[in-house]
């Protein structure tokens, strides 16, 4: 089977995750897809309370992502999906039997990324969860082949360049 192109934007929360993500499925015509949205309620309760999410939270979330992955293969759709994937093992695990999956990592310090989530409002996130992403944060090996962008330009630079890049 020929897979269309996927692309995962990850990050940090507050990075721009969904902002770039839902810009560049625009400019691209492809499906998008914000995996919070796939989380289940005890996931957005736990992070709405201040809890970091474990492994054991993450691996069926990463399950339902790849699923709808494989889905949008299956439709033969392109597809963008904005997903934190901060570790390299959760990465591998979306790389799993989809050889046309690439990453692009949105790069930026702890103190801008702080900055922007002190002015993001209708988030259940909460902004004291940052330091425990930046700690969990695998940023790509150069074996992962991954686009790095730096997210200090505005976000329709940042698709441009995406764009650019994944072309």
């Amino acid at each position: 089977m020929i897979h269309p192109p996927a692309i995962v934007v990850f990050g940090v929360a507050g990075a721009g995750k969904t902002t770039v993500g839902r810009m560049l499925a625009e400019r691209l015509d492809w499906a998008f897809l914000d995996a919070d949205d796939l989380h289940p309620a005890a996931n957005v309760e736990k992070m709405r309370s201040g809890v970091p999410l474990g492994d054991a939270d993450r691996w069926p979330w990463f399950d339902a992502v790849g699923a709808w992955l494989d889905a949008r293969a299956r439709e033969r759709r392109a597809s963008v999906t904005a997903c934190s994937a901060l570790k390299r093992a959760y990465r591998d695990r979306l790389r799993e039997g989809r050889p046309q999956l690439r990453f692009v990592f949105l790069a930026g310090s702890e103190a801008m990324i702080a900055a922007r989530l002190e002015r993001r409002t209708g988030h259940y996130w909460p902004a004291s969860l940052l330091s425990s992403q930046f700690k969990a944060l695998e940023p790509p090996a150069a074996d992962e082949g991954a686009v790095v962008v730096d997210i200090g330009p505005p976000a329709d630079a940042l698709v441009e360049e995406i764009a650019r890049q994944v072309a």
